[in-house]
């Protein structure tokens, strides 16, 4: 089992619905057990698991990152 929690920044001038809407699509992902709303450089923090670090990667690059609005995305994996 892999852990990571994804740091993700949303365009700045988004709205607040648009905020909402993002962060529905990222609740749908399988493997997303947490997301936090937050004040800073990034806009949430989610914490995923997966099975594996393949299926971590494509997670990200396929399901997030193909998500309207997400501009950027970091990623800490926990426990290594």
């Amino acid at each position: 089992m892999v852990e990571a929690f994804v740091l993700v920044r949303v365009g700045s001038s988004e709205t607040l619905n648009f905020m909402k809407s993002v962060k529905e699509k990222i609740c749908a992902i399988k493997g997303v057990k947490e997301i936090y709303g937050v004040f800073g450089r990034v806009d949430f923090v989610i914490r995923v698991e997966t099975k594996s670090l393949e299926e971590l990667g494509n997670l990200i690059t396929d399901c997030i990152r193909g998500i309207e609005g997400v501009q950027t995305t970091e990623t800490l994996i926990i426990g290594f």
